[in-house]
């Protein structure tokens, strides 16, 4: 099973802790893990496409604008230097975006001197249990990140 469709599904049940709001063409959520404060996730609602090319001019648009609108919202909520965009698959071949708020010496002196994109940074300090948000903490993160895509929605 796909882990993308398991966290859907989990918004259609009301058990996602990690969930934000629906829009048009996918679900909105904050990342479980939080070493890049204000990580979030936008998850298209269908899985029978693997590459954003496969869908229509008239979805990939949408997806492509509700993606940047989330962005957005996750930019004004966090107060990121940067935001960084990754549409990937080859471990969960559902369409989804991971977005990141960037800010120096996040990856520490790995990458470049210390710059370099997310993966430079190494995988078991970004998904260390430390790095997950208590309850209040993602409570807080969710209430943020709605206010802003409300107000950017309206």
């Amino acid at each position: 099973m796909c882990l993308i469709c398991d966290r859907i599904e989990m918004i259609k049940n009301g058990t996602n802790p990690y969930f934000v709001k629906e829009l048009e063409t996918g679900y909105v959520v904050i990342g479980d893990n939080q070493h890049f404060y204000g990580y979030s996730l936008f998850l298209y609602k269908n899985h029978d496409y693997t590459e954003l090319f496969q869908l229509d001019m008239e979805e990939r648009t949408k997806f492509m604008k509700e993606m940047s609108i989330v962005a957005e919202a996750a930019s004004r909520a966090f107060h990121p230097e940067k935001m960084n965009y990754e549409l990937l698959g080859m471990g969960d071949a559902h369409l989804h975006w991971h977005l990141y708020p960037r800010r120096k010496g996040d990856i520490e002196d790995y990458g470049h001197n210390g710059i370099g994109p997310v993966w430079c940074y190494p995988m078991e300090k970004i998904y260390a249990d430390e790095c997950r948000p208590s309850t209040e903490e993602l409570e807080t993160m969710k209430a943020n990140l709605l206010k802003e895509l409300d107000q950017l929605l309206n």
